[in-house]
């Protein structure tokens, strides 16, 4: 007869803490944050500032997480998909954390800033900012734009990466920004059209709640043109090669097929689709830039 064994007390809190910092959202940002590091070199990132940045990142946006979870717990707890959370189940309390957050945060932007530059600390406190605070605090309640705007700080990663590496921000980081930045809409605004009703029992002034359906469906649509455009700019600006141009145009015209679908026979079961179909777009679109990036080495 065969037992299990009951998880320790410490591993389930451990488990409890790491949920609160949305592993699967951290990283999606720290692969775009790793990306941003290799485009911006033609050989190979040196070890030391790889690994710094890489944890460093990864830490602080598991820190921002943390305090957009503290933030929302009575929101989270009014939602299928969060209502399992740490906090809205009572596992972890607020102050916890908030020590928490800022224990993980702290040591993050002091690894950055002595393992990396003083340059991509400030961008990334300044991203810890705009997410946990402007985004979450102020615009997510307020506005239904609140997508569109706070957006600016879900597009920064690559732009941390290659901050990491350079100094600097060039004109062609901003490409990788404005990629991310296009994306966002359509990406949220997909899952917000399938989950309108707990958008609007939660009382979050998203897109669909404030101006219905075939509002949100239109811009869904209008944003994807626009990302399709921006997907281009990498090739335009010399950044990327015809591999990568090849690539995004093909990943693009996916994501507009999903997008007027939308427009013109919605479901929310299409609406499902194309937001699982945006994560993986994202990190195709990225890793296309990363192997292109490469072949014009060789070639």
């Amino acid at each position: 007869m065969s037992t299990t064994l009951a998880p320790s007390p410490l591993s389930s809190r451990i488990r409890q803490f790491y949920a609160l910092t949305k592993p699967r959202v951290v990283s999606l940002i720290v692969f775009t944050a790793v990306i941003g590091m290799f485009l911006a070199t033609p050989g190979m990132v040196p070890p030391g500032i790889l690994i710094a940045a890489t944890i460093g990142i990864a830490l602080v946006a598991g820190a921002a997480a943390a305090v957009n979870c503290l933030v929302e717990q009575k929101i989270d707890a009014l939602m299928t998909r969060t209502k399992y959370r740490p906090l809205p189940r009572g596992q972890i309390t607020p102050l916890e954390t908030l020590i928490f957050s800022g224990i993980v945060g702290g040591i993050g932007l002091a690894l950055l800033y002595h393992g990396v530059n003083a340059l991509t600390m400030w961008l990334t406190l300044a991203t810890f900012v705009g997410y946990a605070i402007i985004y979450t605090v102020i615009l997510k309640p307020m506005t239904p734009q609140n997508i569109v705007i706070g957006g600016a700080s879900g597009a920064m990663p690559p732009v941390l990466g290659w901050a990491a590496v350079t100094g600097d921000v060039t004109p062609q980081a901003l490409t990788l920004f404005l990629i991310i930045f296009a994306w966002t809409p359509p990406h949220f605004w997909a899952l917000a059209l399938y989950r309108k009703h707990e958008y609007a029992k939660a009382g979050v002034p998203m897109l669909p709640v404030t101006h219905g359906d075939k509002f949100t469906r239109l811009h869904v649509l209008l944003y994807t043109i626009v990302l399709l455009a921006c997907s281009a700019l990498p090739f335009v600006t010399r950044l990327s090669g015809m591999t990568y141009l090849v690539a995004a145009m093909a990943l693009g015209a996916v994501f507009l097929f999903y997008a007027v679908k939308i427009y013109v026979e919605y479901s929310d079961e299409l609406a499902r689709r194309t937001f699982r179909y945006s994560i993986l777009y994202l990190t195709l679109i990225f890793a296309a830039l990363l192997v292109d990036h490469y072949l014009q080495l060789l070639f």
